[in-house]
């Protein structure tokens, strides 16, 4: 394009651009001309009243509101506590009685929690002062303009702008973005283009600066002493700012300023040279100006009912906020006008900028809410991705002296929590659940020393405290309610070299305890809510990490900008599916199909889990143990994992063996156990059998061989209690003879050979435990605890589970009505395996859904996690790639893969699933599946065998590739 071109495609655009402006300028001036005209002098003063409402009172309430409206004509409203629905409702009546359409605003500073119930709780401006990534304010303050316009609110009282230089400020404290004026600046401007490109105005407050005080204006008028060369420094300057960037609206503060208005007790909200010499006219600003509440203390402990009102309206304030008597109000100004002290022209000129505003918003489109789903998309799930985001972003590490942050070695670690101030497992201690074996305690508010102390003493014999402070309240009243035993005992523990001291709460009340100078190890998440919780949690292992910045200055010890930053580690996070791009609402089908089975009777208990780029998105439990219904299943419940053993067990030790050097694929595996050389098995590959490509059988009825004619078990097989030379418990009260096991593996030697083409078998399972005791000198359950479970925090993933976890953990699987002729509960379901005592390379493991995902997570990174590498990447390709598939094989080397060419009725995944992904089934009903494509993990746990294996609904109803399509469809 030539220059000529690009010249007159600028002009047009600027054309366009003006036109548009004018147009637009042009209508709004059409209406608001339109609306004025029909107003009488009465009517005009009363738009510039914004009268408190609630959605929580009474009857007569709601009647002295509307009488308000229909007799004086109010502008607008101001609503405070209440529900959403209620204050639906009652918006929808009020703008029905309105001769012009109400104004309606809030206090929304952290979303419409500030007020309502039900709603969605943004962070405080403290913990937003420590956010680096200003972007997240930008769209938090969107998504609240969002909310406000669903719920028929137009003015967001919000953002605080001021700069709070004062630790012991009553009123602003945590709601100011800190003491550094060009970042509370950037923030509020974040917040304020966030809301006002959604047309929900935004109001900067409180002007002209109420951070530096130690009074409350609720109770009492502040007295501000600096000069004004000061005030224009700091306290100005972030609402210099704004107006610079076209703020919509201004909120003036209950303060004394005497180098702005010597007045004695004069009110800067009732101030002209502060309203209109300063604001108006030194600053330039040209938006709405709002009192600041003018039922406060700070305004009325001088002026009475209705001279406020008047004042503040001479003073060159637009609207009148919270107005403590209407009528008198009005009649005040109204003599105002007759006596001169306020021209008819000003009253109009205030009146017009109130109408232009209610154009601003769509006020001259007026609609009813629509009141059906409001509450659900209130809570979106995009309002919950952006808080968690914010929560995350604003964790801040402000030690780290012993680097415990992230705590690493977890194999060599004994770990304890300590939750202060609580009365219960906080969320944060039900967090680091996840990642290893924790003991917790907790000290109540109402702890005494003794308690304290027995706490205390409990501790010491744990290598790492992770240490919790809860806080009961933000405000800095009364010490921030800290009673002294709590303080001792924090002081005590924070001494600690172990301890790692997580604050949840108001930054400023670090300096309350003095044993906080001292410790090695220091986080803060400013506030005490959920996500607060787990995400430090989350930042302690490695999961996720920190770059926040301390927004204020607390003492000599953590001062502004104080913050280190963490890196993570590749350890699973935790988070909503929309975190990883993924709709929730889509991955919500999976209810439908697990409901399907349960009501089917396809199982009685299952779990789903599903990872997303390292953050687990989605995990449900659903049913109960037994179709009885005695015991939910929950999520710390073992399952029997059956063949998905071969994988994550045999093949795992292999792996690490073959890239070690200590065997090698092309090897025989008859070099490396004896009597596996009958019927031509002495040449077969390790390439060979674990790609069920070598002809082997695939399974062997073992228990049959134990019963006689009769059914009943041969002599020396079996005893009904432990001996030396029965030591196999292979159920309550049936234990097997000691060499039994040889007589097993003959059998598999002696087994028939078939042609060499693809036959799943697990054949060769039962020998390579030998295998590797043999080259590492270790069984095979403690080479795999020690090389790969214990380091990934993968503590359930065990054979045996009976002897590590209460029975009341372990999931059920069949009667077995045949062989053991009992309920198989905590021991492995699969007979072969059973009668290894447990531990197989065939089946025997048992796990969680979390600590399976964190082995397979292990995968997809390529080898590592939580800074420890565990294989190369190379070998994870090798095993998990297809083997033979020009021999229609799909296996890897103990892996399974997808069909060669899909087929809805034979395939077990996703019909979306690539040729890249890999996993295993298991015969009690379970499943994983990775995907490193799309950096999906999907588990499936149930006990579809319980009471039967004859039930076979599972694989008939297609639940596990159902389920596993509906992830690809939700990652889509």
């Amino acid at each position: 394009m030539n220059r000529k071109k690009k010249f007159l495609i600028c002009l047009l655009v600027l054309f366009l651009t003006f036109f548009n402006v004018s147009l637009a300028q042009s209508t709004q001036k059409e209406w608001v001309d339109s609306v004025f005209t029909t107003l009488s002098s009465k009517e005009k003063i009363a738009q510039l009243f914004m009268v408190a409402a609630y959605s929580n009172r009474d009857q007569k309430h709601q009647q002295e509101i509307e009488k308000l409206i229909k007799e004086e004509k109010i502008g607008g409203l101001i609503f405070f506590q209440g529900t959403p629905s209620k204050q639906a409702e009652l918006t929808n009546l009020y703008q029905a009685q309105a001769k012009v359409p109400l104004l309606l605003s809030m206090d929304a500073e952290w979303g419409l929690a500030m007020r309502l119930d039900s709603t969605t709780q943004f962070p405080y401006q403290m913990a937003l002062g420590a956010i680096q990534n200003n972007e997240l304010i930008y769209e938090m303050g969107g998504e609240i303009a969002r909310q406000c316009k669903r719920l028929g609110v137009h003015v967001n009282l919000a953002p605080v702008v001021d700069v709070n230089n004062n630790a012991n400020n009553p009123v602003i404290n945590y709601r100011s973005f800190g003491e550094n004026k060009e970042k509370v600046a950037k923030k509020g401007l974040a917040y304020v283009k966030g809301m006002q490109e959604q047309n929900v105005l935004a109001c900067a407050k409180h002007f002209p600066g109420h951070g530096d005080t130690g009074t409350d204006s609720h109770l009492d008028l502040p007295i501000i002493r600096h000069d004004k060369e000061r005030l224009k420094d700091i306290e100005l300057y972030p609402f210099e700012e704004l107006i610079a960037h076209n703020v919509g609206g201004i909120m003036i503060a209950h303060l004394s300023i005497p180098a702005l208005d010597s007045t004695i007790n004069q009110p800067s909200t009732l101030s002209k040279p502060i309203v209109t010499n300063l604001l108006k006219k030194e600053l330039g600003f040209e938006g709405l100006i709002f009192t600041d509440a003018l039922n406060m203390k700070g305004v009325t402990k001088y002026y009475e009912k209705g001279e406020v009102d008047m004042k503040a309206l001479l003073a060159g304030n637009d609207v009148l906020l919270f107005s403590e008597d209407v009528p008198k109000a009005i009649a005040e100004i109204q003599k105002a006008v007759a006596q001169n002290k306020i021209s008819q022209e000003e009253i109009d000129q205030h009146c017009r900028k109130v109408l232009a505003t209610k154009y601003w918003v769509g006020l001259n489109n007026y609609k009813a809410i629509e009141l059906e789903n409001l509450t659900k998309e209130l809570n979106n799930p995009y309002a919950d991705l952006i808080n968690r985001q914010l929560s995350k972003a604003s964790l801040t590490v402000l030690r780290n002296q012993k680097a415990h942050i992230p705590i690493r070695d977890l194999d060599k670690k004994t770990i304890a929590t300590l939750s202060i101030n609580a009365d219960t497992l906080t969320a944060f201690q039900q967090m680091t659940d996840k990642y290893s074996q924790i003991k917790h305690f907790y000290l109540s508010p109402k702890s005494n020393s003794e308690q304290a102390k027995k706490v205390y003493d409990s501790l010491q014999k744990y290598d790492l405290w992770l240490v919790g402070i809860h806080q009961t309240t933000h405000r800095p009243y009364k010490n921030f309610k800290i009673t002294d035993t709590l303080k001792t005992i924090i002081n005590t523990v924070a001494k600690s070299d172990k301890a790692i001291i997580n604050f949840f709460g108001n930054a400023y009340s670090i300096a309350q305890f003095e044993g906080l100078n001292e410790t090695k190890t220091l986080t803060v998440a400013y506030q005490n809510n959920k996500y607060a919780q787990e995400y430090t949690a989350q930042l302690l292992f490695g999961a996720v990490g920190a770059n926040g910045k301390l927004p204020v200055t607390v003492n000599n010890y953590f001062v502004a900008e104080d913050g280190l930053t963490i890196n993570p580690i590749q350890r699973l996070a935790y988070d909503i599916p929309e975190s990883m791009g993924v709709n929730s609402q889509i991955l919500q089908k999976i209810d439908e199909v697990v409901l399907e089975g349960l009501n089917a009777n396809a199982f009685p208990a299952c779990e789903v889990l599903v990872v997303k780029n390292n953050t687990v998105i989605f995990n449900k439990t659903y049913g109960y143990q037994t179709y009885d219904k005695l015991i939910k299943t929950q999520k710390d419940n073992l399952y029997d994992l059956a063949s998905i053993t071969k994988v994550v067990g045999a093949t795992t030790a292999l792996m690490k063996l073959e890239e070690d050097k200590k065997i090698n694929l092309s090897d025989k595996l008859s070099h490396y156990v004896s009597h596996f050389s009958k019927k031509g098995k002495t040449n077969l590959t390790f390439k060979e059998i674990l790609a069920h490509q070598s002809g082997l059988q695939a399974w062997i009825p073992y228990w049959k061989n134990t019963l006689d004619e009769s059914g009943s078990f041969k002599k020396k097989t079996f005893k009904n209690s432990y001996s030396k030379n029965y030591p196999f418990e292979i159920a309550p009260n049936l234990f097997l003879y000691k060499k039994y096991q040889k007589k097993l593996l003959k059998e598999i030697n002696e087994s028939e050979l078939g042609e060499k083409k693809y036959r799943y078998s697990g054949l060769s399972f039962y020998r390579y435990p030998e295998l590797i005791q043999k080259i590492t000198k270790q069984d095979i359950d403690s080479f795999l605890k020690a090389e790969f479970y214990k380091p990934l925090g993968a503590f359930t993933l065990t054979y045996r589970p009976l002897d590590h976890f209460p029975l009341h953990r372990i999931i059920p699987t069949e009667y077995d009505s045949l062989f053991r002729k009992t309920q198989i509960h905590g021991t492995v379901h699969d007979e072969g395996a059973a009668m290894m005592n447990g531990v197989s390379g065939n089946a025997g493991l048992f796990s969680s859904a979390n600590d399976l995902a964190k082995l397979v997570q292990m995968y997809l990174n390529g080898g590592t996690y939580g800074g420890k590498r565990f294989l190369k990447e190379e070998t994870i390709t090798k095993f998990t790639a297809c083997q033979y598939c020009e021999t229609e094989n799909r296996r890897g080397l103990g892996f399974d893969k997808p069909l060669i060419i899909y087929h809805n009725k034979n395939s077990s995944t996703a019909k979306d699933a690539s040729k890249y992904s890999y996993g295993h089934s298991g015969f009690t009903g379970t499943m994983f599946w990775a995907d490193p494509e799309e950096g999906l993990i999907f588990i499936f746990l149930s006990n579809r065998v319980y009471p039967t294996r004859e039930n076979r609904k599972l694989y008939q109803l297609n639940i596990r590739p159902r389920i596993h399509q509906i992830i690809y469809d939700a990652v889509k």
